[in-house]
């Protein structure tokens, strides 16, 4: 155990024989925790988002008996508290509406309470995030623990993945290729084991983002979440935070500008989902990190997709783990003088490159080698134009090839109920070669900006055969999704954005080579068009009912802002509150 660079947070509650003292002590006395626990040792937050409405988070009760095993033989002591919990499965309209509000939750918690580091317990899509955010305003030794992936799922004696799967038969029973009872059959065998995602979703990408960022120890992202090696690194995790409390190794220390500069280069080696440019800016802006879309083309673009998952590629998050996991691409990245910064700080007190150095690769279909890549160039591609004047998003290695240069005629849904309503009409007026325009489906709009961006297409065009088309929104979608799907364009419609002003007719020309979004429409008429309306109109309304809704409208910044609310940007530090009594 390192030697302790300074005093105790906790000991503010727990150090003293005053009246304060007493009362802190006392009250904690009461769940059976003996005297010799509050002298001098580092009191550990397990801040834990297990729910039972968090499918995937759900077996986080077990989890943390392990990490407080750890944390105990360390010699620590560990007290677990709940925070919200924002599953992606069920909460609506979206469980980015909530991320900000767990992330204050977080921060508070953290802020107010007796403790001198935190163990993060993360998971489902939002929770990873949110829990970074607000432990990143804190400032206090942090280490991340992950849910882990689900095992594969199962259909017609085949492997299916979540989410994926989904986005695929449902197409398919639209376009008369299967039955809804295939379709039905399917769903059991879907999620049949605790944990997130097995794709690549953003749950598994947002895992490799906070390895790769340096917050979790190795392996941390793709153990299977009933593998036992999963509780072992839980265990482990314990261990290390107790160390990380003696060492002083804080947030700010790891979470510097290269360590997200090297996030940036493994979203594009894995093929991670667009919702990691929303989440690491927000993550950034709270540690005080200048991060822009500009460095997502600059650290981003060139480097392959070499992990073949769906839905990018083939395989499953099982496979990843045992081809080598997020280790052994770092490795792959690294030895091709890839990796950008190698000698950035970790958890474990290593920097990057010791960690993965040596570290075993078993699979070279799963995790493919740099020149037999499944994307040659998967970095995220930002494009802009008078359509996206700060900028939209697209993910290369889920797009087609041929779609990535694009001009064709906007076929618009003013919003997500439009589109609902008229996809499926069978007069509906749109051709092969359309484009397919969402609007007010952004943070605004859609008070979240759900993932509604990968917008099935029209029947009678699935009929054809035809399965992609090029289709652009303010909403996000899903990192289980796939398609020629250009999401985040900011400014939203319902913050005035370009986009409220397209008309179904309007010619849009897309080049991902050279970042052009473009509606072929003059800079007189597009101002003409929004002046004639007021597309803030209805997102107004909606904040005027109250509630956090309409703290949420009123604050949010745009996606190329990370989402984050105005005035949480920031570290606030964790200087110790005023006395309660």
């Amino acid at each position: 155990m390192g030697q302790r660079q300074r005093p105790l947070r906790s000991a503010e509650w727990f150090g003293t024989a005053d009246k304060n003292g007493f009362m802190y002590r006392s009250w904690m006395k009461n769940q059976g925790i003996p005297d010799h626990e509050f002298q001098g040792k580092p009191i550990i937050g397990i801040c834990n988002t297990w729910s039972e409405l968090t499918p995937c988070n759900a077996h986080f009760r077990k989890l943390a008996e392990h990490v407080k095993q750890g944390i105990l033989e360390a010699g620590g002591y560990p007290v677990e508290f709940p925070v919200f919990s924002n599953g992606e499965s069920n909460l609506r309209p979206t469980a980015m509406f909530t991320r900000n509000l767990a992330s204050m939750d977080v921060e508070e918690a953290i802020r107010g309470n007796p403790m001198d580091g935190v163990v993060l317990l993360v998971g489902c899509d939002k929770t990873t995030p949110a829990l970074l955010m607000g432990a990143a305003s804190c400032d206090i030794p942090t280490i991340v623990v992950t849910g882990g992936p689900m095992l594969n799922g199962k259909h017609k004696g085949k492997d299916i993945g979540s989410g994926t799967v989904v986005w695929q038969l449902s197409e398919q029973v639209k376009a008369g290729e299967i039955s809804m009872h295939d379709f039905m059959a399917a769903e059991a065998g879907m999620s049949r084991s605790a944990g997130t995602c097995n794709t690549m979703g953003t749950a598994s990408t947002m895992a490799c983002m906070a390895e790769a960022l340096g917050t979790s120890l190795p392996h941390n992202a793709a153990i299977p979440a009933v593998d036992s090696r999963r509780y072992v690194l839980a265990h482990l995790s314990g261990n290390r935070i107790v160390e990380m409390v003696n060492e002083d190794l804080r947030l700010s220390k790891i979470l510097t500008k290269e360590a997200f500069d090297n996030a940036i280069r493994t979203n594009a080696a894995i093929g991670g989902s667009t919702n990691a440019v929303i989440h690491l800016k927000a993550i950034a802006g709270r540690i005080g990190v200048d991060l822009t879309l500009d460095d997502w083309s600059r650290v981003g673009r060139g480097t392959p997709t070499v992990v073949d998952l769906q839905p990018s590629g083939r395989f499953l998050m099982e496979e990843f783990y045992y081809a080598g996991g997020l280790p052994a691409v770092l490795k792959r990245l690294g030895e091709a003088d890839r990796l950008p910064f190698k000698d950035a700080l970790t958890v474990n007190g290593k920097t990057l490159w010791e960690n993965v150095q040596d570290a075993p690769l078993y699979n070279d279909e799963v995790i493919r080698k740099l020149d037999n890549p499944l994307t040659a160039d998967g970095g995220i591609c930002v494009v802009r134009g008078n359509l996206a004047p700060n900028g939209a998003v697209l993910k290369p290695s889920a797009a087609t090839a041929e779609l990535m240069q694009h001009r064709g005629r906007a076929v618009v849904f003013e919003d997500f109920d439009d589109y609902k309503a008229r996809i499926n009409d069978p007069d509906l007026d749109v051709e092969a070669n359309d484009i397919l325009v969402m609007k007010h489906c952004g943070p605004r709009g859609y008070h979240g900006m759900a993932e509604v961006g990968n917008m099935g297409l029209p029947p009678k065009i699935l009929a054809q055969g035809i399965t992609d088309m090029v289709r652009i929104s303010d909403a996000r979608m899903s990192g289980t999704a796939y398609g020629t799907v250009v999401l985040h364009v900011a400014p939203e419609a319902a913050a005035g954005g370009p986009l409220a002003a397209v008309r179904n007719g309007d010619w849009i020309e897309l080049d991902c080579e050279s970042g052009r979004l473009h509606l072929e429409v003059s800079d007189e008429e597009l101002a003409s068009r929004l002046a004639e309306s007021d597309p803030t109109a209805a997102s107004t309304l909606i904040a005027s009912q109250g509630g956090y809704r309409q703290l949420y409208i009123e604050r949010v910044l745009q996606a190329d802002e990370g989402c984050d609310f105005d005035f949480l940007v920031g570290c606030r530090g964790s200087d110790v509150p005023r006395h309660s009594h």
